[in-house]
């Protein structure tokens, strides 16, 4: 069983309530947009971490982190990347291998907007965390937490942090 910790779009922005929340993980999951890579090396500094970059951005993300990030945990297969969609629209990019190879849960960040839908054409859990972060045009921050224990995905929560201000 893992508790997974997933966020995105934290554009350089990480502060003691999201710190709060990476040390109850075991592992954290973050879905690009990252901004300065400080926010990943503390989340590194105290537990596991999955990420992805995103359009934002710069070149050390870049070589740390990939476009997409594939792989199995606990008998969930996951597929990790920024911009993605969501079911019915996903984006051009990716959704030829969505048909093809379907994760059961597929994450991205991008869009700033919290979504947990569940795709029935591809039978997969489609996560956006929102963004945790203070950029951009949302007015709470979020994240999402949950586990992942024996191929299923429980106990699922979404975690508002304080207004973006």
């Amino acid at each position: 069983m893992k508790k997974i910790l997933l966020l995105s779009d934290t554009h350089s922005f990480i502060d003691a309530q999201i710190l709060k929340f990476v040390k109850q993980a075991d592992e954290v999951w973050h879905a690009g947009d990252i901004g300065d890579l400080h926010v990943t090396d503390m989340i590194k500094d105290i537990k596991p971490l999955r990420a992805v970059y995103g359009n934002i951005d710069d070149n050390n993300a870049r070589a740390e982190f990939p476009l997409d990030n594939r792989f199995l945990i606990e008998g969930v297969s996951v597929w990790i990347t920024h911009i993605g969609g969501y079911p019915n629209k996903y984006n051009y990019r990716v959704q030829e291998e969505l048909k093809r190879n379907p994760p059961k849960l597929f994450i991205c960040g991008h869009s700033h907007i919290l979504k947990v839908q569940y795709d029935e054409k591809l039978n997969l859990l489609h996560l956006n965390p929102g963004a945790a972060g203070k950029h951009g045009f949302h007015k709470v921050r979020t994240m999402l937490r949950f586990e992942i224990d024996k191929g299923e995905i429980k106990k699922m929560e979404i975690i508002e942090l304080a207004n973006r201000s």
